[in-house]
């Protein structure tokens, strides 16, 4: 196994009213050997904050509201080069830390991913939470072209170098979708580990599941949209085709019967018209975002030999 410097690495945990669990949480992870600890509060009412600090972690108070704002803003002061991010509810065990880093030190990932979908504890996912996970998961992979296995996880781990080619806005729990999608739009190497999903032995969950998810359905919508936008406008201009198709169908069969339908026809062509305007514009779109990543990469690699350069 790959050597994990764990003196390298940052690890954060965004809390909102975790009095019942940070202290195990913290406990756990110094057993472990990470002594960088901090924890973004939320504002915390019942204590949690107090009870971190006495625990030998850094603890700083988000000016925003939302865990996506906590990160954010954590993210910024972070000098480490490796970033290992858990819940502080409970749920995330930190003996499965080194397992997180490892891809990190080893070099072959940017971007790790706890997946807590294929192990999890007796009533730490009800069957809406796996529902909802499956089918989120699955409309990021047609949205962006990658399957990333878990892209709710609260357990994961990044380099700093990588973050900060990120550009990160979502305040509340979109920020997860929001990461996975970053990773995939710069070309990021991720890696997805399997973990052990916890039930919450403390306060109750703060993500609503109807709600919440309407907002990731949209996030995943809205960053598919610049990652594939062969998947959004080609979906669009091949649906509006086809009920152009189904409109045409029933005008022609309509005529033969001498029965005419101006207005139907006229949409029909409107119809059709705009499906193939939106797959053109998916095309366009496509090697606009094809020849985007391309200079990603070459400028990568220009920094790359750079870096070499000045080591020798």
């Amino acid at each position: 196994m790959t050597e994990i410097n764990r003196d390298l690495v940052c690890v954060l945990i965004p809390t909102l009213n975790e009095k019942a669990t940070i202290g195990p949480v913290i406990e756990e992870l110094k057993a472990f050997g990470y002594s960088n600890i901090l924890v973004a509060d939320g504002r915390s009412t019942d204590g949690t904050a107090e009870i971190a600090e006495k625990l030998g972690a850094k603890v700083i108070t988000q000016k925003g509201k939302g865990k996506g704002k906590a990160m954010i803003e954590a993210f910024s002061i972070i000098e480490e080069p490796y970033i290992l991010m858990l819940d502080g509810d409970g749920t995330n065990p930190p003996e499965f830390a080194d397992k997180m880093v490892e891809p990190l030190f080893a070099g072959r990932a940017d971007h790790v991913i706890g997946n807590r979908l294929e192990s999890y504890e007796k009533g730490a996912l009800t069957r809406l939470n796996r529902f909802g996970n499956d089918v989120m998961n699955r409309m990021f992979k047609w949205a962006h072209g990658a399957y990333m296995t878990d892209i709710l996880s609260g357990y994961r781990a990044f380099t700093r170098e990588s973050l900060s080619q990120m550009h990160l806005t979502e305040s509340g729990f979109e920020i997860e979708t929001e990461i996975s999608s970053e990773v995939i739009h710069h070309n990021l190497r991720f890696e997805v580990v399997p973990t052990y999903y916890k039930k919450r032995p403390g306060s109750p969950t703060k993500l609503n599941p109807f709600k919440d998810g309407a907002k990731i359905i949209l996030a995943i919508n809205k960053y598919g949209k610049m990652n594939n936008p062969m998947f959004h406008f080609g979906t669009i201009g091949v649906l509006l085709s086809f009920v152009g198709f189904l409109c045409g169908l029933y005008v022609v069969y309509e005529w033969f019967q001498g029965i005419e339908h101006i207005p139907l026809t006229i949409l029909t062509v409107l119809l059709i018209i705009t499906g193939i305007l939106a797959f053109m514009m998916a095309l366009l779109s496509d090697m606009i975002v094809a020849y985007h990543r391309e200079e990603i990469r070459e400028i990568s690699l220009l920094k790359a030999d750079i870096e070499e350069l000045k080591r020798k």
